[in-house]
């Protein structure tokens, strides 16, 4: 007669979609880029600022695609350029074949890059070990044109170091004839949510020790963060930095978790609300000296970004000159096509113009699935807590209170923090 017994309906779920790029393309070249560089919250502003914002007159078409075979593998090719006569720049393509030793692990790789513009062929390369938190780069130009010499033609190497509280390192050009040691080297280091860090680029050369003493070779940067890192969790960073000794940038970004209720016909009854992400940043770079052959360089942007769900993300940033409103729509199959259109505002002119851009990724999943055990529980209560209550494919569904404790093992890896490497 137990058969018969009237069933406990299923707890309610809220759904997590899951980001609308994983990983970001820059992400995965963070190991040939200083610490310093990507600290301080300027990776994400960097992607709230840049991602999906197309250039007014212009469009970009971008394939990310890997063999079903090889997951060790992966091809990158893009176009870009001006849609009428009086957008500036050619026709450009790339391309970027990538092999990675760990298909979870972007920090041990190898890639070639080929462009129409100038170097033609590149060759890059970067190996971290873990255990040890050792971890060496190297970047080298095999082809490109005689158009002139470029500043990196020479190649770059790069050994570095990284642990939860520590990052250091320096890099090299071993074939330049003017051989500087080192081309460039940084430092920072986490105390707690205190993050601080020192960078020095020999942009200003000289013949004896004195490049070492100017400070306009020397960079110097403070921020603060708070929360995880993980995208179901709230977190801010603050960030203050005098570069060069001559100009002054603070900026600052912030990532929203908000749930709002949906009634939708689509999905089970038990789906009752869904999670939305919201990104906030804000630049402001100016000069600290008054010198009348500096040019004024002082400029200010501010952005936002809201993904209501795994199909659409809109965006818009607001600078000095022009205002930028971009909407993405990313399909449910796969491969995904992402297309998002930008419209640019003059604010000398008030004219507007438009960019469109085009994404095909075959790289990951591009839809979450209903009622997933890995998508977080609005309200479950002790008669839940006590069963462990085995849902759908076996496995125990994610509360909120784990999410709050930082227990994201049973997240997808999208959702997770980064590894423990400052």
């Amino acid at each position: 007669m137990g058969n018969f017994l009237p069933k406990e309906p299923p707890p309610p779920v809220v759904l997590v979609p899951p980001l609308f790029d994983f990983p970001p393309l820059s992400a995965r070249n963070r190991m040939l880029e200083s610490s310093y560089n990507l600290l301080f919250g300027k990776l994400a502003l960097k992607c709230l600022f840049e991602d999906y914002f197309e250039e007014a007159s212009h469009f970009s078409a971008k394939f990310l695609l890997k063999p079903i075979d090889d997951p060790h593998v992966d091809l990158v090719a893009s176009v870009s350029g001006g849609l009428d006569s009086k957008a500036e720049g050619d026709l450009v393509g790339n391309a970027l074949f990538r092999w990675q030793s760990d298909v979870d692990d972007p920090h041990t790789f190898m890639d070639l890059s080929v462009s129409t513009s100038n170097p033609v062929l590149i060759m890059r390369s970067s190996a971290y070990y873990p255990k040890y938190g050792v971890g060496a780069f190297a970047i080298y130009p095999l082809l490109s044109k005689k158009t002139g010499k470029l500043p990196d033609e020479n190649g770059i190497m790069g050994l570095r170091y990284g642990s939860t509280n520590l990052s250091l390192g320096a890099t090299v050009s071993p074939f330049d004839p003017e051989n500087e040691l080192p081309k460039s080297a940084w430092l920072v280091s986490k105390m707690g949510r205190l993050t601080v860090g020192v960078q020095y680029e020999p942009l200003y050369k000289s013949k004896d020790m004195a490049k070492y003493g100017d400070l306009r070779n020397w960079s110097c940067a403070a921020g603060y963060g708070v929360g995880s890192k993980s995208p179901l969790s709230p977190s801010f960073n603050f960030g203050l930095e005098l570069a060069r000794s001559s100009q002054f940038i603070a900026s600052f970004y912030q990532h929203v978790v908000v749930q709002r209720r949906v009634k939708n016909p689509f999905e089970e009854n038990e789906v009752v609300g869904i999670t939305n992400y919201i990104d906030l940043g804000f630049e402001l770079q100016t000069r600290v000296d008054d010198s009348p052959k500096a040019p004024d360089s002082s400029s200010l942007q501010m952005a936002a970004s809201w993904q209501a769900n795994k199909n659409f993300l809109l965006k818009g940033k607001v600078g000095a000159l022009s205002s930028t409103l971009t909407l993405a729509f990313k399909s449910w199959w796969k491969p995904s096509f992402a297309f998002h259109v930008s419209v640019t505002t003059d604010h000398k002119t008030g004219q507007p113009a438009y960019g469109f851009g085009l994404r095909v990724d075959n790289l990951r999943e591009a839809s979450y699935q209903r009622a997933d055990p890995n998508f977080v529980m609005l309200t479950p209560n002790k008669e839940h807590l006590a069963e462990g209550i085995v849902w759908k494919m076996g496995k125990r569904p994610m509360f909120q209170s784990d999410v709050d404790a930082e227990n994201f093992s049973e997240l997808p890896k999208e959702l997770r923090p980064p590894q423990k490497i400052l």
